[in-house]
């Protein structure tokens, strides 16, 4: 039984008006944000598949934007590579004109001060920046100068001239991911860009005899290899051969020591980890070094030179006059630096067109994730227009009727 009561037909108009003033602000909210779910309750399984499309929508614009990021930095890593390719092609014009024996000391001279200003820019080159201020060839350190450069005196000139050049960086590739799963290098560390000859390194012990001490690890350009407590010379040399590295060893016919061989160019990277002394006990390393690539035995034979010892070589060649040299070893030096830096540039432009691809399917599954979306969070505006007028018509009617009805006068007051 309901009870009736003379504030009943007014608390009843007034529920039903603010019920029907809440539905059409929840369709003008719906209209306002071209929605049409606006709480889980209003469909939840299309909320469900909503959420999980924006999800997707947002992982593929980060990997848009980290795509654009890598773009960025190849294109400039690339401008400066070119750069670096003119500079060695320029250099290699002057080795030419040295070489033939037609000009004189005086002019040779004059060549190698040439050479010895590009050999400056070269340098510049492997210093260069990204757009973002870190140092594009210094591996994982971007905030680490990565060619330091000694400053030294050159028989038959005046003043200091760099004499030295030191890599400071390391062997990492600073990673993006640029799709589900796929990561993609953003740099490319200077000991390879710009080494030009395979590095050779050869101990000076004997190690016919050698076993490991102790379960150990050492660490060949980024490689950890694991050692066992017992393993002789061979099983190590083993072992490095079997892993994936651009490194082979060997042992001398001769000394039966270690030789470490790299199989393209690159400056070796070698460490003993975890307080191991297996590549120290071998000679390969110092034991007071403080860090590679620095840190080669002083008793191990070092060969292999960088792109800049290819420059300085050129250079000192021609201000002393030498054609021979500089036909010789001058030319071989520079063409093995163009080759380096060409290789390096045709790394770079595979990388480009492989985020050309990627560019190009993310922006595709964004269109199509985007548009299963709106069919499921969509509002047909049409349709919500005429519902919004139909609430507003039934609220003014109910407006008018409860005006009529609830209507007091003054002998309401005095029954």
């Amino acid at each position: 039984m309901k009870r009736i009561s003379s504030q009943l037909p007014g608390m009843d108009s007034s529920y039903n008006m603010r019920l029907r003033e809440w539905e059409m602000s929840q369709e003008t909210n719906k209209m306002g944000t071209q929605s049409r779910i606006k709480d889980l309750r209003d469909d939840p399984l299309a909320a469900a598949r909503s959420t999980r499309y924006q999800s997707e929508i947002f992982r593929m614009e980060r990997y848009g934007k980290n795509v654009s990021t890598a773009q960025g930095t190849m294109a400039v890593a690339e401008g400066n590579l070119m750069q670096a390719v003119d500079v060695l092609q320029r250099m290699r014009e002057l080795a030419v004109q040295g070489a033939t024996g037609t000009v004189d000391p005086a002019q040779m001279g004059y060549m190698g001060e040439e050479v010895d200003q590009l050999f400056r820019e070269l340098v510049n080159i492997g210093n260069a920046r990204a757009e973002d201020g870190s140092y594009l060839f210094s591996g994982t350190q971007p905030r680490t100068e990565p060619f330091r450069t000694t400053a030294g005196h050159v028989p038959g000139t005046g003043g200091d001239r760099i004499t030295q050049v030191d890599y400071l960086g390391n062997n990492g590739t600073r990673l993006a991911e640029v799709s589900e799963g796929s990561t993609m290098g953003l740099n490319m560390p200077g000991h390879t860009v710009f080494w030009a000859e395979q590095q050779q390194v050869y101990s000076t012990t004997d190690a016919s005899s050698y076993r490991v001490q102790a379960d150990s690890r050492i660490r060949l350009d980024g490689t950890e290899i694991d050692l066992r407590a017992g393993d002789n010379v061979y099983a190590i040399i083993a072992r490095i051969n079997d892993a994936d590295v651009a490194l082979k060893a060997e042992l001398d016919p001769v000394s039966s020591s270690l030789m470490l061989r790299t199989t393209q160019p690159h400056q070796v990277w070698a460490e003993d980890l975890a307080g191991g002394t297996v590549l120290q006990d071998l000679g390969i390393l110092d034991k007071e070094s403080p860090r590679p690539p620095q840190n080669f035995a002083k008793s191990a034979r070092v060969f292999g030179g960088s792109v800049f010892d290819m420059a300085m070589h050129l250079r000192d060649a021609l201000l002393e006059g030498n054609a021979e040299k500089v036909g010789g070893s001058g030319i071989r030096g520079i063409d093995d630096s163009l080759q380096s830096v060409t290789t390096a540039l045709a790394e770079i432009g595979s990388k480009d067109s492989r985020l050309e691809g990627i560019a190009k399917r993310i922006s595709s599954e964004t269109a199509e994730v985007t548009g299963f979306d709106s069919e499921d969070r969509g509002l047909d505006l049409a349709e919500s227009i005429t519902r919004l007028r139909m609430l507003e018509f039934g609220h003014e009617a109910a407006l008018a009727a409860s005006a009529r009805v609830m209507q007091k006068t003054l002998l309401d007051y005095l029954r």
